[in-house]
């Protein structure tokens, strides 16, 4: 019996590799249709599917500032960024998010929104191997393509069209920060009119763009 069901197990174990190995392989080339987040959001969905060709290098920046400044370094897992916010939430101050843009990528194609151990570890699982076998570019692209930009709004152009009313493709560095600045909680963030605390990160955002071409933090996209 225990060899029976060490069996069924390692059938399922072996399985569950090929399988996801084998979504990762194709979306490395083709687009990624819907996710899980989007068939659960009742607000409906507008995207619009754009290669990182049509979306300007303001955007790509300013997420990098916003969000992951070391994403040209690290291998999908930021351990610096992670002990910040294991240090916040074991002090109790004001939690900043541990994941890195791989993280976040892995997680909104898929699987679901929310915590637990458990889609932590499958999350991982995935950021490996995105990492393995997409470039950083091919990253980026995915990730601007399937991000929450709003209210049923998901990827950088549905997210340009709905709030500038023009492409995503010529976004300045105002708007793009602006953008950068909402990705963490799209639905609560306003981009057309921040105020208060989120005009300043947005403003702060907009400023760090000009560091990330300097020291070139977002080279492993465009080189």
């Amino acid at each position: 019996m225990a060899l029976r069901i060490a069996r069924i197990f390692g059938k399922i174990i072996l399985w569950f590799v090929g399988i996801t190995v084998l979504l990762v392989v194709a979306f490395k080339w083709l687009p990624v249709p819907v996710t899980a987040t989007m068939v659960m959001d009742e607000n409906g969905i507008t995207k619009d599917w754009e290669s990182l060709d049509n979306i300007d290098r303001n955007l790509v920046s300013a997420v990098i500032a916003a969000e992951d400044s070391r994403f040209c370094e690290h291998s999908g897992f930021d351990a610096e960024a992670i002990e910040q916010a294991l240090e916040e939430r074991l002090a109790g101050t004001r939690q900043r998010g541990g994941s890195t843009i791989s993280q976040q990528t892995a997680k909104n194609v898929f699987l679901w929104q929310g915590g637990g151990w458990f889609r932590k570890g499958v999350e991982a699982w995935f950021t490996f191997w995105i990492e393995a076998l997409w470039s950083k570019r091919r990253i980026m692209e995915v990730y601007l393509n399937v991000a929450e930009t709003g209210i049923g709004t998901y990827g950088a152009e549905a997210g340009a069209q709905r709030y500038f009313n023009h492409s995503a493709a010529r976004l300045t560095a105002d708007e793009a920060s602006r953008m950068a600045a909402a990705l963490p909680s799209p639905k609560k963030r306003s981009v057309k009119n921040p105020g208060g605390w989120l005009a300043r990160h947005g403003n702060s955002i907009e400023r760090r763009i000009g560091i990330v071409r300097r020291d070139g933090l977002d080279s492993c996209v465009y080189n």
